[in-house]
């Protein structure tokens, strides 16, 4: 992304860039789809091979993961420090 960041440090170990402020009215597309990439995944019911299923993606839409129940889905994301979102 092309914003203006406050990049910090804390004992050499570096953390997420924070943005400094931006027009949401004016982001391009490939900002809005990283925006949300290390924080949010998205849940989206799925078929696969005639078997009912739940896919993991991240914001930007790429694929994660795969799951047999929307709660494993929830839980794997959870687990892994991101904020779930479902899609219907």
């Amino acid at each position: 992304m092309n914003m203006d960041t406050q990049n910090t440090t804390d004992d050499s170990t570096e953390q997420l860039a924070i943005p400094l402020g931006f027009d949401i009215r004016r982001i391009s597309a490939e900002q809005l789809a990283e925006l949300g990439v290390a924080r949010i995944a998205y849940v989206k019911p799925v078929q696969v091979d005639g078997t009912d299923g739940f896919a993991i993606h991240a914001a930007n839409g790429a694929p994660m993961a795969l799951t047999a129940e929307r709660d494993v889905a929830i839980a794997l994301i959870l687990q892994h420090e991101m904020v779930p979102a479902l899609v219907h």
